[in-house]
């Protein structure tokens, strides 16, 4: 199984690891991942890791849809795989939710199906370069002839040759999203994925696949869930450091009638849970909403406790059929452990 590094996204302060990103590559580690919500973007920590980095794989996981317009994040995409020396690059999108969208970037929340299915439709035609880019979409057009247009927009070719092949991933969760991502994606970057989740939702990505029409396999679909990694004794006390943030994202990660993070956690079986944590999140009652959260929902999707037992529960996600995990984890050890029980290749002299 292939490993991923997350990095997130900033806090109050920029702080790029670079020496853990280092030591991962030196480790067999495939890619490493950035985040952004409404601080740090996604695209700018590639650029430099790029620079100190020789070939381990810079993916967005993932960059804001609503963030940029397509043919920008195209942009962006093919210079730092140009200036990396290609193959390089994955571009992860997802949408965020409405409070972001409308409220930080100031786009419209739309159709997102038809507006991400548009903008991965693109992405890919600025990256081909096989003719002017134009497109008729149901939520983007290229050249723009709405409200306010002058009307002389006109379509246009990348100056830049760029790379026609990099991958696009997409971050969904819900049955229609999967579907979209097994119809149009090169990769599946699932929310808060467990390995018997998957059962569920693999399906959905396969009738995708299906609907591409075009020979595509569910082998050309790389799936790589994240997954916390906490190497301890105290199995329990671990679990609850991880239970502020799980509160976070299904309290307040989202308008109380549309949470992706709540949804998924009632999805998964935990809707009393779900229910009361947002409702004492939102009460401001914080601690309690963390207090709330059940230990089975964080273990299910985690990697914690002693090494015998987080390299017994490695195996329940490589039987699972993903492709790739990435590792959170604040641990340098634990980044070597995971390197150790996957099996990677190390760098000569590493």
């Amino acid at each position: 199984m292939k490993l991923g590094l997350a990095l997130g996204y900033s806090g109050r302060q920029m702080n790029l690891p670079v020496e853990k990103v280092q030591l991962a590559e030196r480790l067999g580690y495939d890619s490493v991942w950035t985040a952004e919500t409404y601080g740090s973007d996604a695209w700018s920590p590639l650029a430099y890791l790029a620079a100190v980095t020789k070939h381990i794989r810079l993916g967005t996981a993932i960059q804001q849809l609503a963030g940029r317009p397509p043919a920008t994040a195209a942009m962006q995409a093919a210079t730092i795989d140009a200036l990396a020396g290609g193959g390089r690059v994955i571009v992860g999108i997802g949408m965020s939710g409405p409070q972001i969208v409308e409220g930080w970037y100031g786009q419209p929340w739309g159709r997102p199906y038809y507006r991400v299915k548009d903008y991965v439709a693109i992405m890919r035609k600025v990256f081909r370069r096989e003719e002017p880019v134009s497109h008729k979409g149901r939520e983007i057009a290229l050249p723009f002839h709405g409200e306010g247009a002058v009307g002389i927009g006109k379509p246009l070719k990348s100056i830049l040759h760029m790379n026609p092949d990099i991958p696009i991933w997409l971050g969904t969760g819900t049955q229609t999203m999967v579907r979209l991502t097994g119809e149009i994606a090169d990769g599946w970057l699932p929310l808060r994925m467990t390995p018997e989740y998957i059962v569920k939702a693999k399906p959905w990505l396969e009738e995708g696949v299906r609907r591409a029409g075009n020979g595509k396999s569910l082998d050309d679909i790389e799936i790589q869930s994240a997954v916390q990694v906490i190497i301890t004794d105290d199995v329990k006390a671990g679990l609850a450091s991880m239970k502020p943030n799980a509160a976070l994202y299904v309290g307040g990660m989202g308008h109380k009638d549309l949470n992706f993070h709540k949804n998924m956690m009632i999805s998964r079986g935990y809707g009393d849970a779900a229910e009361r944590i947002q409702d004492l999140f939102l009460a401001g009652r914080k601690d309690e909403a963390a207090a709330a959260v059940p230990d089975e929902f964080i273990d299910e999707a985690a990697l914690i406790g002693p090494k015998a037992r987080i390299k017994k529960r490695y195996r329940n996600w490589v039987d699972a059929g993903f492709s790739g995990l990435t590792v959170g984890s604040q641990q340098e050890e634990a980044v070597r452990f995971m390197a150790e029980i996957a099996g990677l290749n190390r760098e000569p002299g590493a």
